[in-house]
């Protein structure tokens, strides 16, 4: 049987990006990415206020696609006029808020702490994501090389960046670096430092700075190391501006410290979905003083993909 084939549709951003290719691949579909982009005024206003017409974004060149997975709010009237004007049925599953009636989607995925209800909602906890167990395997020692040879338990920090509620000021990361720096001490751990695509070249320099040569900086961009990170660690440190990147490491099913950044606009949807991680057994604050301890690991994406499945199939 041949595989049905996806169009993923999103902004660009690594978040939306490894949740429409997580689900897809988990689907097991025949896909190809779209970066959206809107066509003139269109790009202020929200979905709602959007007319469903292919004025409104640049032409989709793909026209031979079964389902349309979508993420973040300039995709939104693309997968519903694309679904709208085929000959053909097509299903269409926008991950997120879409924040137009559901009535448009077959499917909306959405993490718990938004609260979205519906009969075509499937809640996760969390965000879906790329990962995979095997693939956090596959890629184990690909950091041996590049980091110190020694005694160790390694700690991975997985940093994010700058977003409307965080801010990654010196002030900031030399707060979570410091708390950091007495963790790494008392326990007697090796530091690998991950930047993601959004933070700062300053901040992975101050880390290069601070810690010093006894631990690792992984300057750029680097998927393999990130895996492997995942892999290797027996802490994991994430930044709390990333519930994506929370997501993902929970996968690991090993304990993760959240480093908190004082919020500068109200952040009640991050603290929901950290109190929700929190109860689950996954996640504590950096600094608190907690041993090993275990959950099981969150793999909502292929739950999310069985059932969207079964749906599909009846």
């Amino acid at each position: 049987m041949n595989k049905l084939k996806g169009i993923l549709l999103t902004q660009g951003m690594h978040g939306m990006l490894s949740q429409v290719e997580g689900l897809a691949k988990a689907l097991n579909l025949d896909f190809t990415h779209h970066i959206v982009e809107l066509n003139n005024f269109w790009k202020i206003f929200p979905p709602k206020l959007t007319p469903i017409s292919k004025k409104v974004y640049k032409q989709i060149k793909q026209t031979d696609f079964d389902i349309i997975i979508s993420c973040g709010r300039k995709s939104v009237i693309p997968s519903i006029h694309l679904k709208k004007s085929s000959n053909k049925k097509i299903f269409n599953i926008h991950i997120q808020d879409p924040k137009v009636n559901l009535k448009y989607f077959d499917f909306v995925v959405a993490p718990e702490h938004d609260s979205i209800k519906g009969p075509n909602v499937i809640s996760t906890k969390g965000a879906i994501h790329y990962l995979s167990i095997k693939e956090i395997n596959d890629n184990t020692n690909y950091l041996f090389k590049k980091i110190k040879k020694d005694e160790r338990n390694i700690c991975a920090l997985i940093l994010g960046g700058p977003t409307r509620y965080y801010d990654y000021s010196d002030k900031n990361i030399e707060h979570i670096f410091s708390i950091l720096n007495k963790v790494l001490k008392d326990r007697d751990l090796q530091l690998v430092v991950i930047p993601s695509m959004r933070t700062p070249i300053k901040t992975i320099e101050f880390a290069k700075n601070y810690f010093g040569k006894n631990h690792t900086i992984i300057e750029h961009v680097d998927k393999k190391a990130y895996l492997s990170a995942l892999s290797i660690s027996k802490y994991i440190v994430v930044t709390c501006d990333s519930s994506s990147m929370i997501s993902e490491a929970a996968i690991t099913g090993k304990p993760i410290f959240v480093a908190n950044i004082f919020p500068k606009k109200n952040d009640r949807r991050f603290q929901k979905f950290r109190k929700l991680f929190r109860e689950l057994n996954i996640i504590r604050n950096l600094g608190e003083d907690a041993n090993i301890w275990s959950y099981q690991k969150l793999d909502e994406t292929n739950r999310v993909a069985e059932i969207i499945k079964q749906k599909i199939n009846s």
